[in-house]
């Protein structure tokens, strides 16, 4: 018999989230030497030289089972944000708290609401409990609270908002995103993603009215906060992120929670990493240069791209298939966005100066021939 026909109908068709092309995967298969990968949002100057060295303090303690409820860790957390512990919520990267979410709260009776051009694990977890998505139009790339608001129904259990959003790299400004959330009824949980959140409060990338979500918690019992350590603290590999709460839903997301989510090495790197504010500033540094290096170009080429406060940006290039294959060649990896309603877009990731420079030479080759 077909095996498959065993798992629930939803999981049958759901299609795996794809991750950016590994490098060693392009230089086996193309035959090329020292790529570039700009596909994946990662920091270009690495971890913090403080989580290293508490990496290396941290490896003759690889027996033992971590802290399973992260004690240290969830206590720098808590005094950063202003908060308790019990409203913490630690996971494998921040997308383990989005999985918590679906599988505390929705069933195939609910509804989840988010946008189009949203982040792809959205609809994965959605389909992944049964429930139905609810796909708002975007307006100007981003996320439209009109159209969100317009789609709440009796059955609407959850609602995603990335902010900034990922891939398009647009945001809500603090004064519609409040307004929108007085408008949600008590019983729907709205998730406020944050992942690019240290590179949108960035000043020199000119977002002056984004937001600081966790400061609405006490406002809002309904808001739900994720964060993570994968993009300015440069832990991506370690897969490191929480969630901010009211008590009552942190406790319900650790109920689901498998024991041990998080290793010791990322509890520890990540508690190093929170104090590391001279990494943290050279890291929003090379990105705004990084940003601007890059739109510069792009504007030189005659090329449209979309504002954005993360560290990524969305150029348009027509044909985005053909052209990402063109970079490959070339030895760069860009990320391709076609699954996400984009397919004239790539996004590229803000590298170091040689990273961005070396796309820049390839993109400008790519798009004349």
């Amino acid at each position: 018999m077909d095996l498959k026909t065993l798992a629930t109908p939803w999981v049958q068709a759901l299609q795996p989230y794809q991750p950016g092309k590994p490098l060693d995967e392009l230089e086996r298969e193309y035959g090329i030497d020292n790529a570039v990968k700009l596909a994946s949002n990662e920091n270009p100057l690495g971890p913090s030289p403080r989580a290293i060295e508490a990496l290396a303090g941290q490896l003759g303690e690889l027996a033992r089972y971590p802290d399973g409820n992260g004690f240290k860790l969830k206590n720098v957390l808590a005094a950063r944000h202003g908060v308790d512990l019990n409203q913490i919520t630690l996971g494998n990267g921040s997308n383990d708290i989005l999985e918590f979410l679906a599988h505390a709260f929705v069933t195939p009776a609910h509804e989840v609401i988010f946008s189009a051009h949203a982040f792809a694990v959205y609809p994965i977890v959605t389909q992944a409990v049964g429930a139905k998505a609810v796909i708002t139009p975007a307006r100007n790339w981003g996320h439209d609270l009109d159209a969100m608001a317009a789609a709440i129904t009796d059955r609407t259990r959850l609602i995603f908002i990335a902010n900034p959003n990922n891939p398009t790299g647009t945001w809500l400004g603090r004064e519609a995103l409040k307004a929108f959330l007085d408008k949600v009824p008590a019983q729907i949980i709205v998730v406020l993603d944050e992942a690019y959140f240290e590179y949108a409060s960035d000043p020199a990338l000119g977002a002056s009215d984004y937001p600081d979500g966790s400061q609405w918690l006490g406002t809002y019992p309904n808001l739900v906060v994720t964060r993570t350590f994968s993009k300015l603290y440069g832990l991506a590999g370690l897969r490191i992120g929480y969630g901010l709460s009211h008590p009552d839903v942190a406790d319900m997301l650790n109920r689901v929670r498998q024991p041990f989510n998080v290793n010791s090495l990322a509890l520890v790197a990540a508690e190093a990493a929170t104090g590391d504010t001279d990494h943290r500033e050279r890291s929003l540094q090379a990105n705004a240069e990084g940003m601007a290096q890059l739109t510069a170009a792009f504007a030189d080429m005659g090329l449209e791209h979309i504002p954005s406060v993360g560290n990524f940006v969305c150029v348009k290039v027509g044909d985005g298939a053909g052209i990402y294959e063109k970079l490959l060649r070339q030895g760069v990896i860009v990320r391709p966005v076609a699954n996400y309603g984009m397919p004239e877009y790539l996004r590229i990731t803000v590298g170091s100066h040689e990273e961005n420079r070396r796309c820049i030479e390839a993109l400008a080759t790519a798009v004349q021939g």
